[in-house]
């Protein structure tokens, strides 16, 4: 058995997951997983080099822009949990974010 999903929460936080009254966990909605990805922009490796996020998403139009990118420069994909993009659960497919390793002269551009 899985978590049960509900709208009616209260405001009431425990160990960082919201609650609903019954005081089940609830599971994010798939804008909540949209919208913290939409926060993740830059990261930072093991040796220190700084790494920008330039797509998210995967089938042909995901092999499309890594292609393109790697004529640009230095890339590292990622596979991210697709958990709520039913697209990409009922597909089977990997959901990826590409990124493209920063310019270490000058700390702003792509390499």
């Amino acid at each position: 058995m899985g978590s049960i999903m509900t709208s009616s929460t209260s405001t009431d936080r425990k160990k960082g997951m919201e609650m609903d009254r019954g005081e089940r966990e609830v599971l994010p909605t798939i804008q909540d997983r949209m919208t913290a990805e939409n926060q993740v922009q830059e990261r930072v490796d093991e040796a220190g080099n700084r790494w920008t996020k330039v797509y998210f998403g995967g089938g042909e139009h995901f092999r499309n822009w890594l292609e393109q990118c790697r004529e640009l420069g230095e890339v590292m994909v990622e596979e991210v949990d697709s958990t709520g993009y039913t697209c990409f659960e009922q597909g089977g497919e990997a959901l990826c974010r590409i990124w493209m390793r920063m310019d270490q002269r000058g700390g702003e551009g792509l390499s």
